[in-house]
């Protein structure tokens, strides 16, 4: 079994298609085929099903595309190490983030550690915290800034970054605006806004309530931090939010947890081992941030 048939096997399965994953490869697509056709033979197993407009994974496929990728990530990983021996970071960084990382400005960093190491292929990709996970998992993502999972499969590492408190975003002229403090309690019977299950807070505020008692609905879902304040300051909802969202409108009311106990944290998600690229990435992100990340144990 030959890395280049890996390589194939595995841009014909996320692309479903011979012709567009030969393009994307810069190969001819007849030994693209034959080689996907070894490699079955030596496997034993159909890996594809062939139709006249898509391929799909055979169980066999299915089996081989996680230990594949993780096969070519440790093979990155491998070719990453010598290079930084040499102080030379080259290849590709895959890098998966939520959409506000109020740590650091990731672009600015991103901007430095390029100007670093132009020999460096950077992609980056926004998402929920458990769909990063998952990738940085499957070996799609090397690296992710997420809030911390429900859970955390065996093939990452994951390493605090921050935290910080939850509190309560309302609209200026809500009944609960005018308080100092607010128990978990005081919701019950609020409407919530809120992003879609899996993504930013929406894991944490569900454990949250469910450890105090409290049942909630959330009538209006989003995917990102402006619609979700644009709503609450029309009155639409409420929501728990960190605390760092106080910082983007003036048109809402942040108001604290009593007792402030609710917290959200920020983690970092790597590929496990840790690649020479994603550690020296993650090493310019702890730098940028300096004394403003407060970390947890």
């Amino acid at each position: 079994m030959e890395l280049r048939q890996l390589r194939y096997f595995v841009a014909v399965a996320e692309e479903r298609h011979f012709t567009r994953a030969a393009k994307q490869l810069h190969v001819a697509q007849s030994g693209l085929s034959a080689s996907i056709r070894s490699l079955e033979r030596e496997l034993g197993a159909s890996l594809f099903r062939r139709n006249t407009r898509q391929v799909q994974l055979t169980a066999a496929g299915q089996a081989l595309l996680a230990e594949a990728r993780r096969a070519l990530a440790a093979t990155d990983a491998a070719r990453d190490a010598v290079a930084a021996v040499q102080g030379l970071l080259q290849g590709s960084l895959a890098i998966g983030t939520l959409q506000c990382l109020h740590v650091v400005h990731l672009p600015t960093v991103l901007a430095g550690f390029l100007a670093t190491h132009p020999g460096l292929e950077i992609r980056l990709r926004h998402g929920g915290s458990g769909e990063l996970t998952d990738q940085v998992a499957h070996g799609r993502l090397d690296l992710a800034f997420v809030s911390r999972p429900v859970r955390c499969p065996d093939e990452v590492a994951v390493s605090p970054l921050a935290s910080e408190p939850l509190v309560l975003a309302c609209a200026l002229d809500h009944p609960l605006a005018s308080e100092a403090g607010i128990a978990l309690g005081a919701l019950r019977d609020e409407r919530f806004v809120d992003f879609q299950p899996d993504w930013g807070t929406r894991d944490t505020v569900d454990r949250v309530l469910d450890a105090a008692g409290v049942s909630r609905r959330v009538a209006l879902e989003v995917t990102d931090v402006h619609s979700l304040l644009d709503l609450v300051a029309c009155g639409l909802g409420v929501a728990l939010v960190p605390q760092s969202f106080s910082v983007k409108t003036d048109k809402v009311q942040f108001v604290g947890l009593t007792p402030p106990t609710a917290r959200w944290e920020t983690v970092t998600v790597s590929a496990d081992p840790t690649s020479a690229a994603a550690a020296a990435l993650l090493s310019a992100v702890r730098d940028a941030a300096g004394l403003a990340v407060s970390t947890v144990d």
